[in-house]
């Protein structure tokens, strides 16, 4: 674990950063069973130009809650862009811990005391469903295969020991992302969030995962496309390809000496 990074996260600022796409019905509750939870945590809404009102609605709770905070972009651009905004908007203020998390409900507010409690003694930590006490709760079959047949081929591939790499509840101390290069990440989706990990796991930062309950979207409709698997699955394989390179030239390395 990085030396500045010793103080007990959960006392300290939390951001959590929820980037939205016409998410108008979810957000109200979400902010609530969030705000019930976790009273003193700050939210920054990070929209993309939602055509259902959605950002409109996000100003509206801003206005009378001085908690909520919110970020327009112009034009739907991706989820890791709306991140690495969240990123950017969150390092430029005094926030210690910022969090991952979605806007549809999957990711329970309830879940993030114990994720916060885990970075106390790492430097991110990962809300993980693919962990003893994990579960998945009415997500289609074909959902989960492909999910887990994505981590188990990302964690083969990049030689990262984590079981859920995909997992977009998380929360980095600040000095993680202020080490990481964020304008060099352009990935998207599934991507971002192994793009994220495998940064995170070179820079030798502790990850950690706790199992949460995803609770598949109730309302609204799931931002997944083949495209963004696709997308995946091939920038895995040029980084694994990269890394298992990295890996014969040191051990070519030791015998040249």
């Amino acid at each position: 674990m990085a030396e500045d990074t010793q103080h007990r996260a959960s006392t300290d600022p939390v951001l959590v950063i929820i980037p939205t796409y016409n998410e108008r019905e979810n957000l109200t509750p979400l902010l609530r069973r969030l705000h019930t939870t976790l009273p003193d945590v700050h939210v920054l809404v990070v929209d993309d130009g939602s055509p259902d009102g959605t950002g409109e609605l996000a100003d509206k709770l801003a206005a009378t809650d001085d908690r909520i905070h919110v970020l327009h972009r112009t034009e739907k651009a991706g989820l890791g862009a709306a991140y690495i905004a969240g990123f950017r908007w969150g390092l430029e203020r005094d926030y210690a811990t910022l969090v991952e998390m979605d806007a549809d409900g999957s990711h329970a507010p309830e879940d993030l005391p114990r994720i916060l409690d885990a970075l106390a003694d790492s430097d991110l930590v990962i809300g993980s469903r693919y962990v003893p006490g994990g579960a998945l709760v009415n997500w289609p079959k074909r959902r989960e295969l492909l999910s887990r047949g994505a981590n188990i081929y990302s964690r083969l591939a990049l030689g990262v020991p984590v079981n859920d790499m995909t997992a977009g509840f998380r929360a980095y101390r600040r000095a993680v992302l202020g080490k990481l290069p964020l304008d060099d990440i352009a990935s998207a989706g599934y991507c971002f969030q192994i793009d994220l990990t495998l940064r995170t796991a070179q820079e030798g930062f502790d990850i950690v995962e706790v199992p949460i309950t995803f609770t598949e979207r109730e309302v609204g409709q799931s931002k997944m496309s083949g495209s963004i698997v696709v997308e995946a699955m091939l920038r895995v394989a040029q980084w694994g390809a990269e890394h298992r390179a990295g890996q014969l030239r040191r051990l070519l390395g030791r015998f040249v000496r």
